[in-house]
C-alpha cells in the first residue's frame, strides 16, 4: 500500500515573524521566495516560503494546514492595498474605544488585515487580570467595516514592543524583538545572576517592562563554562599560594583570587583554570597520604607509614 509523501514547507507572514508550518503536496515545485495563500486557524493568508523542510516534522494536532496555490500578482497588490488602510482602521478604532471609554483598560495597538481584506484583527494589550468585554467595540467595528470579519486579538507586552519597535533599552537602534526574534524564549531571574548581572530594574528590563530578550543568549555559554570553574568564595592553589576565589569570569575562562601573605597586604591576582587546583581536593590527598596504614599491624607492608597506635 503506497502512503501519500507530504512535502513540507515553512511560511512567514510578516518580516521578522514566526515560521508555520503547512503540506504543500497539492502546489508542486515550491521554492524559497515565493509567495502562497494558505489556509490557517484566522482563515485565508497571504505568506512568503522561507523553508522547505527535509525532514517532516511530528504532525501537529488536527493535522497539517495546506497550501491552496501559489499567490499571484494580484493577489500581491491587494495584500498591499489593504495594508495601506491599516492606520485609518487603528485610528477610528482608538476613536470608538475612547468613546465608549476602554482606553482606561485597553490599547488599541495595532489593525492587521489579511490579504483580500476578508479579515480585519485589531491587536490590544491590557494590564488588567479581568477579562475586558469588547462585544461594542467589536459591533461598531463590524458596521463600519461591513462585509470583513472583524477579531479582537489580545497580545502581550513582548509583542507590543515587536510591533512598536523603536531603538531597544541598551542603546541599539532597532530592539532584538523587531529585528530578528521570531519567537520569545521564557526569560528568568537565574539567567542574570549566571551571568553576573546587576538585578536592578534598569540593567535586566526591556522596553516591554519585562525581563530582556536578551538574557538567554549567552546563558547556556556561561552555565557551561561555569561547571569548570571554581564558584566565588572557594580556596584553590594557585602558582602565587593559597587563595580565595572572589570573582569568576566564566566567558575568559579565568579566575580573580585573593591571596593573603603573613606580613603583607593581601593581593588580587587572575588565574586561567589550568593554573588553578581546587584546595579542598588537594587537602584530602594530602590527609589520605599521611594516614597510616590499615595493613600494616598484620606485617609484610612496606608502605613506611608509622604503625597504628
Amino acid at each position: 500500500m503506497q502512503t501519500d509523501i507530504k512535502t513540507i514547507i515553512g511560511v512567514r507572514f510578516s518580516r521578522v515573524g514566526k515560521i508555520y508550518h503547512f503540506d504543500s503536496s497539492t502546489v508542486p515545485d515550491l521554492k524559497v521566495g515565493e509567495h502562497v495563500i494558505v489556509d490557517t486557524t484566522r482563515g485565508r493568508h497571504l505568506g512568503e516560503v522561507v523553508d522547505i523542510l527535509s525532514e517532516i516534522p511530528p504532525q501537529p494536532e488536527g493535522g497539517w494546514k495546506s497550501v491552496e496555490r501559489r499567490a499571484n500578482p494580484r493577489d500581491l497588490l491587494l495584500q498591499q492595498s489593504w495594508r495601506n488602510k491599516q492606520t485609518a482602521a487603528m485610528i477610528n478604532c482608538r476613536a470608538r474605544a475612547s468613546e465608549l471609554g476602554l482606553l482606561d483598560t485597553i490599547k488599541i495597538v495595532a489593525a492587521e488585515y489579511n490579504y483580500d481584506g476578508s479579515r480585519l484583527a485589531f491587536l490590544f494589550s491590557t494590564d488588567i487580570e479581568e477579562k475586558v468585554d469588547l462585544k461594542s467595540l467589536r459591533k461598531d467595528m463590524s458596521e463600519l467595516h461591513p462585509n470583513t470579519h472583524i477579531e479582537m486579538r489580545q497580545i502581550g507586552p513582548r509583542d507590543v514592543a515587536k510591533i512598536l519597535g523603536g531603538m531597544g533599552a541598551c542603546g541599539i537602534e532597532t530592539r532584538c524583538c523587531s529585528k530578528f526574534l521570531t519567537e520569545f524564549s521564557p526569560i528568568s531571574i537565574k539567567m542574570a545572576k549566571e551571568q553576573g548581572i546587576s538585578l536592578t530594574p534598569e540593567e535586566i528590563t526591556g522596553m516591554c517592562g519585562r525581563l530582556r530578550c536578551c538574557l538567554i543568549y549567552e546563558y547556556e555559554q556561561y552555565v557551561e563554562a561555569r561547571k569548570t570553574l571554581p564558584k566565588r568564595n572557594k580556596r584553590v592553589v594557585t602558582p602565587k599560594g593559597e587563595g580565595k576565589v572572589i570573582d569568576v569570569m566564566p566567558m575568559s575562562d579565568k579566575v580573580t583570587v585573593l591571596i593573603e601573605v603573613e606580613g603583607e597586604r593581601p593581593q588580587h591576582h587572575t588565574f586561567t583554570r589550568e593554573e588553578i587546583q581546587p584546595w579542598d581536593e588537594l587537602e584530602a590527598l594530602r590527609r589520605k597520604s599521611e594516614a597510616p596504614c590499615d595493613r600494616h599491624e598484620g606485617g609484610g607492608c612496606t608502605c613506611g607509614k608509622s604503625k597504628k597506635n
